[in-house]
C-alpha cells in the first residue's frame, strides 16, 4: 500500500499551513456569511434580525455554537421582540434570506 495514502481517520486535525487551502476556505466562510456584517438587519423564515457581531476564528465559533464543525458564529438579535436576547447562529445565507437594512 502507498505510504502516502492515509486513511481518513489518520489524519490530524487542525489549521493547514498551504496558503491556498486557507484562502478558498476564507471565501467559503465570507459565502456562507453572505452580506451579514455587524449593523445589517435581514430577515429569514424565522424572524428579522439585526446583526450584533460575527466571529470568523473556527475555535471561537466552535466554543460559542457548542458545535465541533463551526467556522464562523453571527450575534444577532430579534428586532420585532422588544425583550429580545442576543443570540448566536450560525447558519449559512440562502437564497431565502434578505436584507432589509444594509449598512455603508
Amino acid at each position: 500500500m502507498d505510504q502516502s495514502i492515509r486513511h481518513m481517520a489518520t489524519r490530524k486535525s487542525g489549521p493547514t499551513t498551504d496558503p491556498d487551502i486557507n484562502e478558498a476556505l476564507r471565501q467559503v466562510v465570507a459565502h456562507q456569511i453572505g452580506p451579514r456584517q455587524p449593523g445589517v438587519i435581514y430577515q429569514n423564515t424565522d424572524g428579522a434580525f439585526r446583526v450584533l457581531d460575527i466571529t470568523t476564528d473556527p475555535s471561537e465559533a466552535r466554543r460559542i455554537l457548542r458545535r465541533r464543525a463551526a467556522q464562523f458564529a453571527i450575534t444577532v438579535i430579534d428586532v420585532l421582540r422588544p425583550d429580545a436576547e442576543p443570540f448566536a447562529v450560525g447558519s449559512v445565507w440562502t437564497g431565502s434570506d434578505r436584507v432589509l437594512k444594509a449598512v455603508a
